[in-house]
């Protein structure tokens, strides 16, 4: 091999593909050992080294030097198929270091393919893909169009390729957005605290200002909305709320929940609980459509948010303590004591620390086990009786659906007797005292009655609030006294 072909190769290499020469003469020097043990043998001391300056092989075998004539048999082929595979693994590895210093920036590339829910997106020197999953909602992306993504995930794929993975719904997307259209957050006059988001559907986006002479949000939306406009188009109609960021959580809170109006926010530091506090005509606002507003306000605010109104507050406490001071070894004063600090169910008291009951309490490690324990058992079965309840109203709403479907039209003969019967029972009817028979006036009101004392745990509600369209409902823990009384009817339906 010609010391000036090596010199050559190395550098036509390193203008080419940015390859350190350092690199390329290493691997140069263990190809040419690698073919030299194969001649060799493989336990032979065959040492191959490069000159920087001139290029000149020199090679020893146990330290006896090799002529030029041994090494220019040592298999110039095998040499250079293991040249060219370094060179491919230092390619692979100037991408990778490329994209993962890119990681959670904007890269802009065209779409080369878009089958099957997965795209291909050409961004030069490598071709990445946009998941289905980390697609936005709803839109469509074709071949042959711009997109703009942020970089994901990097990682090695089968041999020598680097596979870069893009994603339009993380929050971070929503982050770089602001930033290309908002020059005052590159320049440090207004800074984002915290962003919650729903692909596709909506986005919170806390904003703050060291000059409490700017206004952020106003710098955000810009001249009549154009700066969040353009923002809104590249999520493909997202709608975005940005409001003023707050450290202190009771201010931060309500201006996360906008446009709701807050009456109050109780804080329950212990569990990272903040109770709100809102009038009943407000009460739908600030949860939302499915609950989205609240749920993205907590997690904009790192709370986790429960909206209320204040009968409903009342409600709660005087049940907890009441069905806390049932519990073996609880008193009326501890029970007390947990409702202030925000337990107000029986799945509450079940995660409660150790360390920090005993602390409250007074009682030996043995007596809070016990009592963890206990409120363990009592959820479980809280939380069983519940799904029953609603397995069983899911039932009878299907049977009153399917129920006119199945009834057939009636002969004539059969549609005059009924006629005759109807009105005879409508004349018996009017004859009683009121509109409507008092069986059926007190089934009506238990039935009611035991619709509102039914526990509703929070996982369970939230569950329903997606089977339901349409209801927002308030995610809000499950009462003790009601758990303990649907417990019971629980265990009378099993006895009758």
């Amino acid at each position: 091999m010609n010391p000036q072909d090596i010199l050559r190769y190395v550098d036509s290499l390193h203008r080419d593909k940015n390859i350190d020469p350092e690199l390329l003469f290493q691997a140069i020097e263990s190809a040419l050992q690698s073919a030299a043990k194969k001649q060799y043998g493989e336990e032979s001391d065959v040492i191959v080294s490069i000159s920087r300056d001139n290029g000149a092989i020199a090679a020893t075998l146990a330290g006896e030097p090799l002529g030029d004539d041994q090494i220019g048999r040592i298999g110039a082929q095998t040499a250079k198929q293991v040249i060219i595979q370094k060179v491919r693994e230092a390619e692979r590895d100037a991408l990778m270091l490329e994209y993962r210093d890119q990681i959670g920036e904007i890269v802009s590339g065209m779409i080369g393919r878009a089958d099957g829910g997965v795209a291909t997106v050409n961004l030069g020197n490598v071709e990445a893909i946009l998941p289905r999953s980390e697609q936005i909602p709803g839109e469509s992306l074709h071949a042959n169009e711009r997109v703009r993504a942020i970089v994901f995930e990097v990682r090695p794929s089968g041999g020598n390729r680097v596979r870069v993975v893009l994603s339009r719904t993380r929050p971070q997307f929503v982050q770089r957005l602001f930033e290309q259209e908002i020059p005052e957050l590159n320049d440090g006059v207004i800074a984002i605290k915290s962003i919650s988001r729903e692909p596709g559907y909506r986005s919170k986006v806390a904003v703050s200002s060291e000059d409490q002479q700017i206004d952020p949000i106003s710098v955000c939306v810009g001249y009549r909305g154009s700066r969040i406009k353009a923002v809104r188009e590249e999520l493909a109609g997202e709608h975005i709320d940005v409001v003023r960021y707050d450290s202190d959580p009771e201010i931060l809170i309500p201006n996360a929940l906008q446009p709701a109006e807050v009456d109050q926010v109780l804080l329950c530091d212990m569990i990272g609980r903040a109770i709100v506090l809102v009038q009943e005509d407000q009460l739908s606002l600030a949860i939302g459509r499915r609950g989205q507003n609240v749920r993205l306000a907590s997690k904009l605010c790192g709370w986790d948010i429960e909206i209320m109104t204040n009968s409903v507050l009342e409600e709660q406490i005087e049940r907890a303590v009441g069905g806390f001071s049932q519990i073996p070894g609880i008193t009326e004063e501890i029970a007390q004591a947990l409702v202030e600090q925000g337990y107000l169910s029986y799945d509450d008291l079940s995660v409660i620390e150790p360390d920090l009951f005993m602390e409250m309490s007074g009682l030996s490690e043995a007596e809070v086990d016990r009592i963890v324990e206990t409120a363990e058992s009592n959820a479980e079965e809280a939380e069983q009786a519940a799904a029953e309840e609603r397995r069983v109203r899911r039932d009878q709403e299907r049977t009153d659906q399917s129920a006119p479907a199945k009834t057939e039209a009636p002969a004539p003969e059969a549609a005059a007797e009924e006629a005759t019967a109807e009105t005879a029972e409508a004349e018996s009817t009017d004859a009683a005292e009121g509109d409507q028979p008092a069986a059926e006036v007190a089934t009506e009101t238990q039935e009611a009655t035991s619709t509102e004392e039914a526990p509703v745990e929070p996982a369970d509600e939230a569950s329903e609030q997606e089977a339901e369209e349409g209801e927002a409902e308030s995610v809000e823990s499950e009462p003790v006294a009601e758990a303990m009384e649907s417990s019971e009817a629980e265990g009378n339906k099993q006895e009758g």
